[in-house]
């Protein structure tokens, strides 16, 4: 249980940890979010953040968090004690049993940091979803999530009954190799999330006793409704005696109010230009403060930027303050999508100084 429940540390009221989505920004490129990811996960560790998620995208080229396995892999050895995982992979995109393969490699290369965060949207359009399923039914993959998440964690715990065709096949690395003649197996296995930006997995993470991450960074008109119903729907299991829900926030902290500003217009601007089918790398504050904004994308950025919680770092540690008072949510996941690297860290270093987070010590 400790592996899902965090502890608090400094002043804040409740876990804080790090969604990254590995942003390209103009001017770079992927290589280089690479190496801005190691160092934040780097950072991450070092102040005392949680956990440390990479979120799976497909087709758009200021993300490149398309393969959050292989990403997690490149983390790992840049880190020893933080918690990694992904917010998430998008399950109808891949048959169960490779997730439980590449997150049981992932869990022996990193024991007891791994969680397997899961959502059902296709985290891309539906063309590009049509692609990676090899497939057009699109709703059906959705509807099928329920299915597709039991024999996911029938992989994990290799637990298919006897008789069942898959009984004999196994997810290795994985729990079988304990029961081989001079088998010795780790007891740890990825802790699984479900995520969710409506009712649909809050309900289903109540129902399986399962913790439950909302994306509040772009769907907060659903946060409080879907908490309520993962609360409500909750029932204990072997993972969980009582709810436990973090939520993803979108949050900038810069030495001023107005570079805090002119670093979340950066987000803003590369959504406007998802929004219009026009995807690209992250613009710089140079081009988002000469860009011309038609008055439906301004409309946009008006009802868009109160969801950040940005500004100057008092200001960033009151607005997560109210957050969590607000919601009730037992751990926060900041994102900072915007152009500029250098921003990015010290927004998270800026947090962690008015938390006054500190690192556990080493085991």
């Amino acid at each position: 249980m400790d592996t899902i429940r965090g502890t608090a540390s400094g002043s804040a009221p409740v876990p804080l940890s790090v969604l990254d989505l590995a942003t390209v920004g103009s001017g770079a490129t992927a290589s280089d979010a690479m190496r801005t990811s190691a160092e934040l996960v780097k950072l991450a560790e070092r102040r005392g953040f949680h956990r440390y998620w990479v979120a799976e995208h497909h087709s758009m080229p200021g993300v490149a968090s398309s393969s959050p396995a292989v990403i997690l892999a490149y983390l790992a050895a840049h880190t020893e004690r933080i918690r990694l995982g992904s917010g998430g992979v998008m399950l109808p995109n891949h048959a169960p049993l490779v997730i439980a393969e590449q997150f049981g490699t992932l869990e022996a290369m990193a024991p007891g940091r791994i969680d397997l965060g899961l959502g059902r949207a296709p985290g891309t359009d539906g063309a590009t979803a049509a692609a990676l399923r090899r497939s057009e039914r699109l709703a059906e993959g959705a509807d099928e999530f329920p299915r597709q998440l039991a024999e996911l964690t029938k992989f994990l715990d290799a637990d298919f009954p006897d008789g069942h065709p898959y009984a004999r096949i196994h997810a290795i690395p994985g729990p079988i190799q304990a029961k081989a003649p001079g088998g010795v197996q780790s007891t740890n296995r990825p802790s699984v999330w479900l995520l969710g930006s409506s009712g649909f997995s809050a309900q289903l993470a109540g129902a399986l006793g399962l913790p439950f991450s909302f994306a509040h960074h772009f769907s907060a008109a659903n946060t409080i409704p879907a908490l309520d119903l993962y609360r409500s729907s909750f029932r204990p299991s072997a993972v969980l005696d009582t709810p436990y829900a973090s939520i993803g926030v979108a949050a900038l902290a810069a030495d001023s109010e107005r570079e805090a500003r002119r670093q979340v217009m950066t987000g803003a601007l590369a959504m406007i230009r998802l929004r219009l089918g026009k995807p690209g790398l992250v613009p710089t504050p140079e081009e988002a403060e000469s860009y011309a904004f038609s008055r439906a994308e301004a409309e946009f950025v008006d009802s868009h930027i109160p969801h950040i919680v940005h500004g100057t770092p008092e200001a960033v540690h009151e607005g997560l303050d109210a957050l969590v008072k607000r919601t009730g949510a037992d751990e926060l996941v900041i994102t900072a999508n915007v152009h500029s690297a250098q921003a990015k860290l010290r927004s998270y270093e800026l947090i962690a100084d008015t938390y006054g987070l500190t690192a556990p010590a080493a085991a």
